[in-house]
């Protein structure tokens, strides 16, 4: 902690009147306006986007072009059905529309030269439009025969292979986001006050520290506890799985002073006593109340003014009211 780092630290020799010689340890207290807290919170990371890829038809599997481990881009093939039926059909309507295509033209010229009624050209125009309906289906279902990769990722998983006949809907492979990974940590609620949406935090990833944007916060708590699930997402990626914990810095105001957990008594009512030298080296008697304690060190707020020495070491040896020789 940044504030421990103000302390000053004296050594004092004190003779008591039984000529018994010892040091007590003591630092010069510095008021401060406020104070620093760190929490540490840990979260699991997962990919933004995850999802396991499925054939629309059913089929025999053809190829699949990649295994678990490898890089795809979005829009690319990752695995083929057998598509000589699809292909047939895709045909076999294209001629068709082409067909009536032709026969919609002529009709629309006999018209103008009145060989043919109106009733005849809209069959034709019917006709026309039937068939481009069933050209444009049998193209999408021919388009289906590929597995075709969401977006840029990784592949996690992959269920099947080639030869396999499947139905439609059956997971083929499973692909992750190989772009950004987010955090989900559930924070107490009384942090999240002190926490802004779209601010950048530290992160411990490994030893490293790397930052991430809070996105997203859970409008409920889960299971009716006192934390949010807040997620947060990173400019980088992180392999997914992994643990990373908040390091989350909150800035209290509060008047008071850094002090050792060892230069603190118990006295009444919730209150603490810290003992201290004034200007003439008599030992004074303060009481203060702890705000917030942090490893071996206490926030306190009390009757401590700049300048004080307060005792550490030794406090048992001295009596309130003692001059220090």
């Amino acid at each position: 902690m940044s504030n421990f780092t103000d302390f000053k630290y004296l050594l004092i020799l004190i003779i008591f009147a039984s000529s018994e010689l010892f040091a007590i340890e003591v630092l010069e207290v510095k008021i401060l306006n406020s104070y620093s807290i760190t929490k540490e919170f840990p979260g699991k990371l997962l990919p933004i986007e995850q999802s396991k890829l499925a054939f629309m038809i059913p089929g025999k599997i053809n190829d699949i072009y990649v295994d678990v481990g490898d890089a795809v881009n979005k829009g690319q093939i990752l695995a083929k059905l057998d598509d000589r039926e699809a292909l047939a059909q895709a045909n076999q309507a294209k001629a068709s529309f082409d067909l009536s295509e032709q026969v919609l033209e002529r009709y629309k010229d006999l018209r103008k030269q009145g060989h043919i009624s109106t009733q005849d050209l809209d069959k034709a125009m019917s006709d026309f439009i039937i068939a481009q309906s069933q050209y444009e289906f049998y193209k999408v279902k021919l388009e289906q025969t590929n597995l075709i990769s969401p977006f840029n990722g990784l592949i996690q998983n992959r269920f099947l292979d080639t030869g396999t006949v499947i139905n439609s809907g059956i997971p083929i492979l499973e692909i992750i986001d190989s772009n950004y990974v987010e955090a989900h940590i559930s924070v107490p609620v009384i942090y999240l006050e002190d926490m802004q949406l779209e601010e950048e935090y530290d992160f411990d990833f490994a030893g490293e520290t790397v930052k991430a944007i809070f996105s997203k916060l859970a409008p409920m708590s889960p299971g009716g506890s006192n934390s949010r699930l807040a997620i947060f997402k990173f400019n980088k990626f992180l392999n997914p799985g992994s643990i990373a914990n908040l390091q989350l810095k909150i800035s209290k105001e509060a008047k008071g002073t850094w002090v050792p957990l060892k230069s603190l008594s118990q006295s009444d009512q919730g209150l603490w006593t810290v003992y201290t030298l004034d200007s003439n080296n008599v030992v004074v008697r303060d009481i203060v109340e702890i705000i917030y304690f942090e490893n071996d060190y206490a926030y306190v707020n009390g009757t401590l003014n700049n300048g004080d020495l307060l005792v550490l070491g030794g406090a048992s040896k001295i009596i309130e009211g003692k001059k220090i020789n």
